[in-house]
């Protein structure tokens, strides 16, 4: 199903694709998810196939950002933390529960997020001082969105980033390294119970790996390079597109 030759190139490149959108704003998976559904793969397996490929995709951004000094991972520590216990609640809870009232939610909440870039011309080019207390914050937003993550998922980039940028004052640059870094942090707790259930299909998952890793590469070297004026266009078409997605999921 997932070894042929043809197929396995598919995956390499939408994978390449998707790691070089999420290492800048995120919603790779609007890339990787649904070929790994059309190649054939259960819903279930998909998922699981698809943390697995995106947790390299997101560790090679993470690593990068970090050794450029964009990402201080002392300080972002207890972020880091919480947003782990988060995931872990969020990928048990979504067996427990239904998702349903989330797939209403979220749209809206992208298309604020979207209006709210748009026509707020300065928000991530420049630093100021935080509005919310770090630990506060960790724990509104670590294990907030962490949870999220783990259940539902769709637009958690944008949602960190938008989270940093507002509430620690980040500029988008060093916003966009600490959200790759939490999303790391969500995507491992979360492959890891997808392991333990038999979920992930290892010769797409590698295949699709080698392409996250010189996506990130290459997507996280341009946001350092070219900053804040870069990341906007692409962070807002990421954001309308998981949007549509979603609607068109839910409503058509």
């Amino acid at each position: 199903m997932t070894d042929g030759i043809g197929t396995l190139l598919l995956l390499f490149v939408a994978a390449f694709g998707a790691g070089w959108v999420d290492s800048i704003a995120g919603g790779g998976g609007l890339i990787t998810l649904p070929v790994l559904l059309g190649v054939g793969l259960p819903p279930q397996v998909a998922l699981g196939t698809n943390k697995f490929q995106a947790s390299f995709g997101s560790f090679t951004a993470a690593q990068h950002y970090t050794h450029k000094n964009i990402v201080d991972l002392a300080d972002a520590r207890p972020t880091i933390f919480l947003t782990a216990i988060g995931a872990a609640l969020g990928t048990w809870s979504v067996q427990q529960l239904d998702p349903t009232l989330l797939e209403l939610v979220i749209p809206f909440l992208l298309i604020v997020i979207a209006l709210y870039m748009l026509f707020t011309p300065q928000v991530g080019e420049h630093e100021h001082p935080p509005r919310i207390n770090r630990i506060v914050f960790a724990i509104l937003f670590g294990v907030g969105l962490g949870f999220y993550d783990g259940f539902f998922g769709p637009g958690v980039g944008s949602f960190w980033a938008i989270a940093f940028v507002i509430g620690q004052g980040f500029g988008l640059t060093r916003a966009t390294g600490y959200t790759k870094v939490m999303n790391f942090t969500s995507n491992i707790v979360s492959l890891g119970l997808f392991l333990v259930g038999g979920y992930v299909v290892f010769s797409a998952g590698l295949t699709m790996a080698a392409g996250q890793i010189a996506g990130a590469r290459v997507g996280s070297t341009l946001v350092i390079r070219k900053g804040g004026k870069f990341i906007k266009p692409i962070y807002v078409t990421v954001v309308i597109l998981t949007t549509l997605k979603l609607l068109v999921g839910r409503f058509l």
